[in-house]
């Protein structure tokens, strides 16, 4: 069985990231970028793909570990019979070349460790050729990829891994050291591990400084959130990976397996909401800069996702070699997703831009006249279906939300004109707009119960229906927004958490099963708030909250049966709308304030 999901934490650079799990194993971790294939490999597969543990020998070794406070430095915390130590795990803030630091300090005593590194790089595959230089680092080499190791504890290949045995006493300290370079260039000069240290904590210390700290009784889930979002933020770029990792099954033993590496647009007005409402409003920029270079070019060629720097092709292939996390086959690399057509897209864009300018983020010169492009193009294309915002594989139907998003995406342009003066169709751009929400209302509701539904002409749900008020398609007391939130809590409502849709009923390409998600819950939590409910919307978010692994990390689900995470780890979308929701509780402040109403 493999190491639960729980179990992991999460360190990087902000260029990439590393999965290390309770038991002192770096089981995931891509080189150079989020993107990059795998070197340790073993948390889709064993240890044979790829890993690096250090643990102690005493396997009754009590454990413990926390992140330093405002920081992504992580102290593992081990005690024996024969004394303390912690090891401290951090990723440098990227210089040159990207490192792995682990420090291994004693408390008291002798604590006695082992060691043990398998390197694999390309996903498991590549068993690279290790050999020792003049000044005793060992360096790992296949094709185009080289990791260098300095530490003073003798190591030894041991069949296909590098391993050794040390002692640490109190007051000493154990270093080692992995640095990532190309291959065809010299080996990299070795890192003072302390000063490195001082420097992580600088940076992520004086990140979190960078703004206001966050308020409320929920302010420590906030700030962990958001030193998440910042460590899956891609710095050279700004663009926000959806997750570090790919194939972790949203359920397990499933086919449910994606490549979450990339940046969505789907994320992007609740990714700046988060962001500017914490006062980072350079990171904002960052991510609204990336925005509009990733959809520059013909308005017809925008894709739902891109790559860490707007790269458009995500070729999606099956990893054959890797037996997938807990057996969930198959391991996929890439995303098919981008090439899908969602309307909704469009929507999320023009929000985003919309948002930001609200916020004092000064637009570029020519970013208005991309965006009447993109709406002359939606003014053509708004009436076909689409697959939607979860990205079906049955085919393309008409998407009540993606509708409404296209009416998002009108409204945000009329106000554009109506608030900034800037020159535009409005008159064209009302008349597609009205025509849109007359539709929406005459074929997207359930005439015998009169809600909202998944589809036109359906009697589907989908959570992605409560954020109807939230965008300001409709006041949260319409009698249609209310007949939506009762019916999307009878039929989606799951243990005390939501669905996405269901799967068992609802046709999407794949065959069903998948946890709660984690998003469309505490999007629940924003609707009772929009709809006075404020006990309920507090207890369903302090239930959300429990779901948190020790270190206050969420993935995309939830399975209730088995009590544990699943999906991709730690997942941003989770992230985005915890800290979403904690403001919008802790300030009283509505979802559809913060998108619907202007100034």
């Amino acid at each position: 069985m493999s190491t639960p999901i729980e179990d992991y934490a999460l360190i990087g650079d902000c260029e990439t990231a590393a999965l290390v799990s309770r038991g002192g194993s770096i089981d995931w971790l891509c080189w150079p970028r989020f993107d990059s294939p795998a070197c340790f490999a073993a948390l889709l597969g064993t240890p044979e793909h790829g890993r690096w543990l250090l643990a102690p020998t005493d396997s009754n070794a009590r454990v413990t570990r926390a992140y330093r406070d405002d920081t992504l430095v992580l102290d593992t915390r081990v005690e024996t019979a024969d004394g303390v130590a912690t090891i401290t795990d951090f990723m440098p803030p990227r210089g040159t070349n990207s490192d792995i630091v682990r420090l291994v300090h004693g408390e008291r005593g002798r604590v006695a460790f082992h060691t043990e590194l398998v390197f694999r790089f390309d996903y498991g595959r590549a068993v690279p050729w290790v050999s020792r230089m003049a000044d005793g680092a060992l360096r790992a080499v296949a094709g185009p990829d080289a990791v260098t190791l300095h530490t003073p504890v003798s190591l030894e290949g041991r069949g296909l891994a590098t391993a050794g045995e040390f002692e640490v006493e109190a007051g000493k300290t154990v270093p080692f050291v992995l640095t990532h370079a190309p291959s065809h260039l010299p080996p990299p000069p070795e890192v003072d591990p302390m000063a490195a240290l001082d420097q992580t904590l600088q940076f992520w210390r004086g990140w979190t400084a960078s703004a206001s700290a966050p308020d409320g009784e929920w302010a420590d889930a906030v700030k962990r959130s958001l030193i998440t979002l910042k460590a899956l933020t891609y710095a050279p770029t700004g663009g926000i990976v959806a997750a570090p990792t790919t194939s972790l099954p949203e359920q397990i033993g499933g086919v449910r397996n994606w490549d979450y590496r990339y940046c969505w647009l789907r994320d992007a007005t609740l990714t700046l909401l988060a962001l500017m409402n914490a006062g980072y409003f350079a990171e904002a920029r960052a991510w609204r800069d990336w925005l509009l270079r990733a959809a520059a070019g013909s308005p017809n060629q925008i894709q739902i996702m891109y790559g860490l720097a707007g790269e458009r092709r995500l070729t999606e292939f099956e990893v054959p070699w890797l037996p997938g996390y807990d057996g969930s086959a198959p391991v996929r690399i890439g995303n098919a997703a981008h090439g899908q057509w969602q309307l909704d897209i469009f929507g999320e864009m023009m929000d985003a831009l919309h948002q930001s300018r609200r916020s004092g983020i000064e637009p570029r010169d020519t970013d208005w006249a991309f965006q009447r492009a993109v709406m002359d193009h939606l003014a053509d294309v708004w009436r076909q279906p689409d697959e939607g915002l979860w990205e079906v594989r049955s085919g393309p139907r008409q998407f009540t939300y993606s509708k409404v998003m296209a009416w998002v995406a009108f409204d945000r342009a009329v106000r554009a004109i109506e608030m900034y003066g800037l020159e535009g169709p409005i008159d064209r751009w009302r008349a597609e707009r009205d025509t849109i929400h007359q539709e929406v209302c005459a074929r997207g509701v359930d005439p015998d119960r009169g809600c909202f539904v998944r589809a036109y002409d359906s009697t589907e749900l989908d959570a992605s229906l409560l954020l109807l008020p939230t965008v300001g398609f409709l006041p949260p007391d319409d009698t249609r927004i209310q007949a939506t939130l009762e019916a999307v809590e009878a039929d989606l409502f799951v243990d005390g958490f939501l669905r996405r849709y269901d799967t068992t009923r609802s046709d999407d390409g794949l065959p069903p099963g998948e946890g709660v998600f984690l998003a469309c819950s505490f999007w629940l939590a924003d609707a009772y708030v929009l709809s006075g409910r404020l006990d309920d919307a507090r207890r369903l978010f302090e239930r959300l909250l429990a779901l948190r692994n020790d270190l206050g990390l969420l993935s995309e689900q939830y399975d209730t049966q088995a009590k544990r995470l699943v999906g991709n780890f730690p997942q941003a979308f989770s992230h985005i709308a915890l800290v979403n929701t904690a403001h919008n509780l802790a300030h009283a402040l509505k979802p559809a304030q913060q998108r619907a109403e202007g100034g």
